[in-house]
Formats: structure tokens, C-alpha cells, sequence
């Protein structure tokens, strides 16, 4: 698929969540959060994990309150206090102060069938060469080819250059470039992409090309 049909319907999708949110209806907090994502393109529900990632020092992917609330002020969402509470309030189910990101950042994304998880990790799986659950510049150099690329052919660009370039489609917006792309991230960037294809079939094919599966 051109990847001008995919930025079409990247663009499409931005452009309904804008209008769904300005439409004065009611909506449900976590909906409305996700709008306010998929109003950024493929990378907002991305921006959002990894400004939650950097505030998760000890590693153990809970947030408090005041946590979970800096994340989504930090990236510029447009989320009200009310609204922020009453989500945190429904994945604090055991009332101990903290949600798990994860099972937040799940419920976010929009529902996505068995057939297009399955062509999303096998694509990163392809790229993550020594299976360490992360995708770097050494991973890529052993799957990607950058000798055709016209930059490179112009010397443009350096090798590493494009890599590091690849990298960014999964970094853009995020408060904390570290040229590292982990499962979940990969996953929250194609949810989006997924959301804004209608047909399982044509999902497929769109990463079966990308990643010559």
C-alpha cells in the first residue's frame, strides 16, 4: 500500500476524533482520552505511554494519582480534573492508591482482532533480531536495507542516519527519545494505524509490504 494511503487515512482519523470532541455530546473519560490521542496521528496514544514510562523509575509500571495525572498535562492533552480522577478512580480497583499502566494503556487502545495482534508481533518480532523485546539501530541493520534509499544513494544520509530516522516514526512526541522501541510501544503506535483500517485483510497486507513478511 503507498504510503501516502496510509497518512490519507492517518490524516482522515485525525480529522473525525477532532470533530467527535467538538461535537458538545457527552462522552465516557476514557473515551474521550482516546480521542484526544488519536487527534495526534499514530503517535498519541505512543506520546502518552512513554510520558508515563519516564515517571515509572522503579520499574514496576504502576503510577499514583499525581503520577498519572502529570502524563497526560506533560504531552498537552486537553483533559479535565473530573475526568482524570474518574479514571483513575476505575483502574484503582483495589482502592491501594496506584493503576497499572499496562492494563491502562490496553484499555486505551482500541480493540484490535487476533489476526491483526498476530501480524503486529510478528512483524516486531522480525525486527527485534536478538529477541531482547526491543528494537535499536543493531537490529535494524541486520533486517533493513538502506541501499536503495534515495538518500542514501545521494549521501544524504548516512546508514545509521536512516536507521535512527525508521526509529522516530515510534518517538514522535514522546517526552524521552532514546532511539529504544519496546513491544508495547510498537503495539500502541499500529493500534491507531489500525484503527483508522476498516478491513482485517487490507491491516495485513499494509504490514505484511512495510516489513516483507
Amino acid at each position: 500500500m503507498p504510503r501516502e494511503d496510509l497518512f490519507s487515512k492517518e490524516a482522515a482519523l485525525k480529522n473525525q476524533a477532532k470533530r467527535e470532541l467538538a461535537n458538545g455530546l457527552e462522552k465516557d473519560s476514557i473515551y474521550k482520552l482516546r480521542l484526544q490521542c488519536f487527534s495526534r496521528g499514530a503517535t498519541g496514544i505512543l506520546g502518552l505511554a512513554r510520558a508515563f514510562r519516564v515517571m515509572d523509575d522503579d520499574g514496576s509500571k504502576t503510577l499514583n494519582l499525581e503520577e498519572f495525572k502529570k502524563g497526560i498535562i506533560d504531552i498537552g492533552l486537553d483533559v479535565n480534573e473530573s475526568d482524570i480522577d474518574d479514571m483513575f478512580k476505575r483502574f484503582d480497583t483495589d482502592n491501594n492508591g496506584t493503576i497499572n499502566m499496562t492494563e491502562f494503556l490496553v484499555k486505551l487502545r482500541p480493540p484490535m482482532s487476533a489476526s491483526r495482534l498476530d501480524i503486529i508481533a510478528k512483524a516486531f518480532n522480525k525486527l527485534d533480531k536478538n529477541g531482547d523485546g526491543q528494537i535499536t539501530v543493531a537490529d535494524l541493520k541486520n533486517v533493513y536495507s538502506v541501499r536503495d534509499h534515495p538518500k542514501y544513494l545521494s549521501g544524504e544520509m548516512t546508514e545509521k542516519e536512516i536507521l535512527v530516522d525508521f526509529l522516530k516514526n515510534f518517538e514522535a512526541g514522546a517526552p524521552n527519545p532514546d532511539g529504544i522501541v519496546t513491544k508495547e510501544e510498537f503495539d500502541n503506535y499500529y493500534a491507531t494505524i489500525s484503527a483508522s483500517i476498516d478491513n482485517d485483510a487490507y491491516f495485513d497486507l499494509v504490514l505484511r509490504r512495510a516489513y516483507k513478511l
